[in-house]
């Protein structure tokens, strides 16, 4: 893999409003987009922390992948997200080394930009992301 950098941390919380306007007065965050994303059943918002970014995720319905998390964890660090050149290229590249994925093809997250899982399992216990436009 060739990561670009660190995209973001993903997050997840309970209630948005409040965990946005925790963040902006604990660290000076800047609240960047914000975007329901239906397909992926949350309501995200991207803070600019610095130059980095944190990506916090409410769920929609306790149903989701996060509002199971939250339901079976509580609030915290959801996943870690690195950009890549070609999203599509990194699943084919662990697919054949017979790495555990939660997603065989990208799909379609924040900005409009191609996302895709990485299995906990395949990582020491941390859900993985990657990130690109392609």
């Amino acid at each position: 893999m060739t990561a670009r950098s660190l995209h973001h941390i993903g997050i997840a919380v309970d209630d948005l409003d409040a965990a946005i306007d925790l963040w902006v007065a604990l660290f000076g965050a800047s609240l960047e987009h914000r975007e329901r994303v239906d397909d992926q059943g949350v309501e995200a918002a991207s803070l600019a922390v610095g130059p980095s970014r944190v990506e916090l995720l409410a769920p929609l319905r306790p149903d989701t992948p996060v509002g199971r998390f939250l339901e079976k964890r509580g609030p915290g660090m959801h996943h870690v997200a690195f950009e890549v050149d070609d999203v599509a290229a990194e699943l084919r590249r662990l697919q054949a080394s017979g790495t555990r994925l939660i997603d065989e093809t990208p799909r379609r997250g924040m900005f409009g930009l191609q996302v895709a899982f990485v299995h906990p399992e395949a990582t020491g216990g941390v859900l993985a992301e990657f990130v690109g436009d392609e």
